[in-house]
This record gives C-alpha cells, sequence and structure tokens, in this order.
C-alpha cells in the first residue's frame, strides 16, 4: 500500500510538471576603483550597442522566446547607450508580467505576458546624464532606480500601475525623486519588512542607507551603517536560516570589496555588525546571493579573472552561512566558461548567472558538505567573442510565476528566456516536458537528501 501511494504521488508530481509546460505554452503565443572613469566598465570603454545582436546564440537547456535590441528599447540607436540592469515586476490586479530594464539615459518598461511579441511601453529617463550605471528595484508595485556617477541624480520613484492599458509607447516621469543621496552603485530591497538599502552613495562611507518605503512615494531615511566602509552590493532578508541566535531577524549579506560582510539591521538605530571574513585571492567582492533556505551564499569576484594570472575559468564561491558569525569559503567553482562574472539570483535551487560575454549560466548546487556546482545549462546572449571584457550580460531576473526570465545584454539589449523544452500540447514536446521534469524531480530529491 505504502508502495502504491508512493508511486501514485510521483505521478501526480510528473503530472503537475506536465500540466505546468503545457499551460505556460499556451501563455507564450562612485568609490571603488574598478567603476572609476577608464576602469573598464565605463561607455568609452566598451563596444558600441548593437554588435552580434541577431544570433545565432550558443545554448543549452535554455529556450529563447524573444529579444528586444536596444534601439527597440528607445536607446534611439546611439552606439553610446548601452544596457546596464534589469529587474521584473508582475501586476498582482492584471496577472501582466514586465521587465524593466536599464539603460545608460533611462529605464525602459516591457510587457513580457506574450513572450514571443513582447511590448515596448516607453521609458522614463534619467535625472542627470549618460552614464553606465543604473540599478532598479520593485516593491509594492513600485520601482525604484538609482545611478553611479551621474551627477545628483537621487533615487527615482515610479508607480507602476501606470502602465496599465499603455498600448503605445510613451515618456514617463518619476512620481518623486528622494534627494538624499546624489549617486548610489546599487539599491537592495526586503519585500517583506519594506525597508530599502541605498549602497555605494557618497553618505554613511558608501555603506548602507536604509529606507523605509511602506509609502512608496515619500521615503524616510531611518538608519545608516558605515563601520565596514564602502558596500558594492547587498542581499536583505528576513531571516529564516538554521541559525537560531538571529531566527526572525532582519540579516544584510554585504559584498563589500573584499570581503563577505554579515550585519543585522533589524533595529534601525542600532546596526551591528555579525561578521567579517575575507577570503584567498579576492581582488573584487562584487555581488552574491542566498539560497533559499539560508545556508548558503553564492559570491562572484568581479576582477579575478582579469586580473589573476592563476585564473583560467570563472570562479563562484560557495559560502556556508549556517553560523551566522563564522561563514565557511567551502568552495571555490571554476565554471566550464572563462569570462567575467557579474550579477547571480538564486530560484527554485538553481543559480542563475549574468557572466558578460558568456552570457546566461544557470548552475546547481549538487553537494552540500564540498560546495561543489554542476552547470545546468547555458545561453549566449553575447555571440560577438567569450573575451574578458566587461561587454555582454549585465543581470538576470528569474523570479516570473510563468517561468520566465529575463537577461539584460550591455550591447544587445533584453532577452525573454525559459528553460527547455517548449512543448506543443499533443505532440512529443510533452513528453520531452515530462521527461525534463522527471529529471528536475530527481535533482530535487538528490537536493533533499
Amino acid at each position: 500500500m505504502r508502495h502504491c501511494l508512493q508511486r501514485f504521488r510521483e505521478l501526480a508530481s510528473l503530472f503537475v510538471v506536465i500540466a505546468t509546460f503545457v499551460l505556460a505554452n499556451s501563455c507564450f503565443s562612485t568609490l571603488s576603483a574598478h567603476d572609476e572613469v577608464g576602469g573598464g566598465k565605463g561607455i568609452g570603454d566598451s563596444a558600441p550597442a548593437g554588435i552580434g545582436g541577431n544570433g545565432p546564440y550558443a545554448s543549452k537547456n535554455i529556450f529563447l522566446h524573444s529579444r528586444l535590441s536596444l534601439p527597440e528599447l528607445g536607446s534611439g540607436g546611439a552606439s553610446n547607450v548601452l544596457g546596464n540592469d534589469i529587474w521584473g515586476w508582475t501586476d498582482s490586479t492584471t496577472g501582466r508580467e514586465y521587465a524593466l530594464m536599464g539603460l545608460t539615459n533611462q529605464t525602459a518598461f516591457v510587457d513580457i505576458t506574450d513572450s514571443a511579441n513582447p511590448v515596448y511601453l516607453g521609458s522614463m529617463a534619467t535625472e542627470t546624464g549618460n552614464r553606465s550605471w543604473r540599478d532598479i528595484k520593485v516593491h509594492n508595485d513600485h520601482a525604484f532606480v538609482v545611478s553611479d556617477l551621474n551627477g545628483a541624480h537621487g533615487m527615482q520613484v515610479f508607480d507602476l500601475t501606470q502602465l496599465r492599458g499603455v498600448t503605445a509607447p510613451q515618456s514617463f516621469s518619476p512620481n518623486t525623486v528622494y534627494d538624499g543621496f546624489d549617486r548610489a552603485h546599487n539599491i537592495a530591497i526586503n519585500e517583506e519588512s519594506g525597508f530599502a538599502y541605498v549602497v555605494g552613495s557618497e553618505v554613511a562611507s558608501g555603506g548602507l542607507h536604509v529606507l523605509d518605503i511602506s509609502n512608496p512615494t515619500n521615503p524616510v531615511h531611518v538608519g545608516d551603517f558605515s563601520d565596514d566602509g564602502y558596500t558594492h552590493d547587498v542581499q536583505v532578508v528576513n531571516y529564516t536560516g538554521p541559525d537560531s541566535m538571529y531566527a526572525g531577524r532582519e540579516v544584510a549579506f554585504a559584498s563589500n570589496e573584499d570581503t563577505l560582510t554579515i550585519v543585522d539591521v533589524t533595529d534601525k538605530n542600532n546596526i551591528t555588525e555579525i561578521s567579517r571574513n575575507g577570503y584567498e585571492g579576492s581582488f573584487y567582492t562584487h555581488q552574491g546571493w542566498l539560497s533559499e533556505d539560508h545556508r548558503f551564499f553564492f559570491m562572484n569576484d568581479e576582477l579575478d579573472e582579469r586580473d589573476d594570472a592563476g585564473v583560467n575559468a570563472t570562479i563562484t564561491r560557495v559560502w556556508n552561512v549556517e553560523d551566522l558569525e563564522n561563514p565557511v569559503l567551502l568552495n571555490a567553482h571554476e565554471g566550464t566558461n572563462f569570462t567575467i562574472d557579474h550579477n547571480n539570483y538564486t530560484h527554485d535551487g538553481f543559480i542563475f548567472q549574468a557572466n558578460y560575454t558568456s552570457g546566461l549560466r544557470v548552475l546547481e548546487l549538487v553537494d552540500e558538505t564540498t560546495g561543489e556546482l554542476e552547470e545546468f545549462g547555458f545561453f549566449d546572449t553575447f555571440n560577438t567573442d567569450d573575451n574578458i571584457s566587461f561587454n555582454g550580460a549585465w543581470s538576470v531576473f528569474p523570479y516570473f510565476d510563468s517561468g520566465l526570465f529575463v537577461v539584460s545584454d550591455r550591447q544587445n539589449g533584453l532577452f525573454v528566456l525559459s528553460f527547455s523544452p517548449v512543448p506543443e500540447p499533443g505532440s512529443f514536446g510533452v513528453v520531452a516536458a515530462g521527461l525534463f521534469g522527471i529529471s528536475l524531480l530527481r535533482r530535487r530529491r538528490r537536493l533533499a537528501a
């Protein structure tokens, strides 16, 4: 009887996977040296927009739904306008999905609900000039946009519900601009707590500048953390990991140029450092993201591939952070590619990495004791070369409920992707989807074992 129940559960899980693929198919009809001018990432040091953007694209286990070039995103075809950051928004009222892509001079809004036919809805212009760095996050149906080394830009706040019903491209304006800082390299938002964390600005020594955004169009400054100086990027969570001392606390995992710095930000009037850990071979601690169970932190170092003669593969560092006061670096994983890494995010057991000239790389943690990673798939958005440069894929957003994920490429625009295969109902594609689903289920069981 127990065996029959187990088989029933497996078949039911497989049915859900197949049904999901079929339904999805129906819907598919500053302060730091390397950021200074001349440091390699500026507009003048990058290839011009639009090179090699028409494919073919090398890929594995990833399907291309569509692409919008930079001119199709409102760049006007200027060679000095490049792409940068990307984030996503799902309208809770309509269920429509939107990509929010940063360009050096604006933020572009794209409806990707019909993934084969994305619709450019218009852009919100920069507050100041045309510079390489723009970062976007979303909370409570509002987008929050910052820009680095770009004069008195501040933080733009835009009500995304204004996109409802738009059928032709428009020029949008922010609903408000927060001016508590001029430039900022990045912004993180803990959507559970309703606080934004601006980093890499000229305030708080470049550390955490904390804003209450419960009223999105009236951000209120509530605290700072400057004890460890400049923070390049940060993830802030309501902690649910195994370290019982910090259960339920709000914790920041900061990439601070040469360290992983973990900070308790629960009390905005008394933000305290939990731990600060460097690592051998650091050149520029750039960004990282937690596993969904808060046990591991996957970090990239943006300059080791370029500046360390002993490195000949893209390196992803895997930290065990089960003890927040004593993190342990488990592994410096060598990828199958050799390009500079940039931004990575975790979702559904996968690590999605935007790695410049090698495009999107998707990894899995296959051994929790050693930190061993394995490449599951890739999609090379930058098909011109695999050189060690700051051209190509800048970031990825993998959190749409539809299973879509979007990648921003500096020269080649917006890519709308999903795992493949994408089945045709009633065809062999459904069988292929079922086999793919079995593979995913087996991977999940292996990780859970």
